[in-house]
């Protein structure tokens, strides 16, 4: 079955990259298909026209923007996921904010066993919960 929303993030030339570095931390996880920009297209000729990829059952789309654009991402929306042990939200955790920001450090809180936020080299913001 389809999902009526899927999230969408749009790149500035990082859509491969980015995709794969996901799909690297998540179990169950995968690229689903990858179109690109060809010759005499209005994108940089390879780069990802489009793209789909599953992070631990979740469909997301991504692309490489042929327009440049005055925005980018910001924490104020986040991908929020929930962990399966506690060897998962530190993996997790050490590859995400690695090269990015730690907006919430890796800690127990009042709602988590453990909990961070993270935003990653890429711009994306992270909520990573772990309820024991």
């Amino acid at each position: 079955m389809n999902p009526g929303i899927t999230p969408f993030l749009m790149f500035d030339g990082q859509a491969e990259e980015a995709m794969n570095f996901y799909v690297s931390i998540f179990k169950s996880s995968e690229v689903l298909r990858i179109t690109r920009y060809g010759a005499n297209e209005a994108g940089a000729e390879g780069s990802v026209k489009q793209a789909a990829f599953s992070l631990k059952g979740q469909t997301f789309m991504c692309n490489d923007s042929n327009v440049k654009h005055a925005f980018t991402f910001t924490p104020a929306i986040s991908m929020f996921v929930t962990c399966d042990s506690d060897e998962e939200i530190t993996e997790a955790f050490n590859k995400l904010s690695e090269g990015g920001a730690i907006l919430m450090p890796l800690s127990a809180y009042p709602f988590a066993y453990k909990f961070s936020w993270v935003q990653d080299k890429f711009g994306i913001s992270w909520q990573l919960s772990f309820k024991e």
